[in-house]
């Protein structure tokens, strides 16, 4: 039996790279200060919450899976290091688990991924309301595409690397839809509610719509995880 331990992640500021400002000055805009410094609080206190329950965990040998990465062995490490110093908490667990015996797996088609990011800093660089609204309406034409495009080749690379009796670690965002395209005969532990996950999200941009439920699942969040 293969073993994955699936992680729905909110992604911090840190691993965004060279949109990370222009993402923190716009949930402040929307937002307001105050409400962002709590979501960054709750964002923070997650990944403290998921890095304690890996700490007891055996991870010789376990294969680790990324969100965006996109190569292995030398050249992935590199990666996890930079993203590392730069502040981002996922890789800074990465990092760890490595140095604990983990290893690294190339998880994401380069082009896929490339062809994303290009979209966003597109949006961020436009220079009018007009390009930035063009970049907007281009983003939105080609998200959910290269969203399914990204999850197959993610599924196809977890069926093809994790092989019988392996354990592997998962790291993805709450937007993707992995589980449903992993083969039936893989055993999948999901850490925290992935639904839960991406709701707390969703909800951000209406927090004073639905306060109340918002900050239930920013509790269930930073609960403790008992079982990985």
């Amino acid at each position: 039996m293969r073993t994955l331990i699936y992680v729905p992640v909110i992604h911090t500021s840190a691993d965004l790279g060279s949109i990370a400002e222009h993402v923190a000055k716009r949930g402040i805009a929307d937002l307001g200060q105050e409400l962002w410094e709590k979501h960054r609080r709750t964002v923070e206190s997650f990944w403290n919450i998921v890095s304690d329950c890996f700490d007891s965990m055996d991870v010789r040998g376990v294969k680790i899976y990324q969100d965006g990465m996109v190569a292995e062995d030398e050249v992935g490490k590199k990666i996890v290091e930079d993203t590392a110093k730069a502040g981002s908490k996922n890789y800074q667990l990465i990092l760890r688990l490595l140095e604990r015996g983990a290893v690294l797996v190339k998880t994401e088609d380069f082009s896929l991924v490339k062809k994303e990011y290009d979209r966003l800093q597109a949006m961020t660089r436009a220079a009018s309301i007009t390009q930035k609204l063009m970049a907007v309406a281009k983003y939105k034409l080609v998200k959910t595409v290269l969203l399914n495009k990204r999850d197959v080749f993610i599924a196809e690379r977890i069926d093809q690397t994790l092989k019988a009796g392996e354990k592997a670690i998962l790291f993805i965002g709450a937007f993707h839809n992995i589980k449903k395209r992993l083969s039936k005969i893989m055993q999948v532990r999901e850490i925290k509610d992935a639904a839960k996950v991406k709701k707390y999200q969703k909800l951000l941009p209406f927090y004073r719509k639905n306060e109340r439920q918002f900050d239930e699942l920013g509790a269930y969040l930073v609960s403790e995880i008992t079982e990985v």
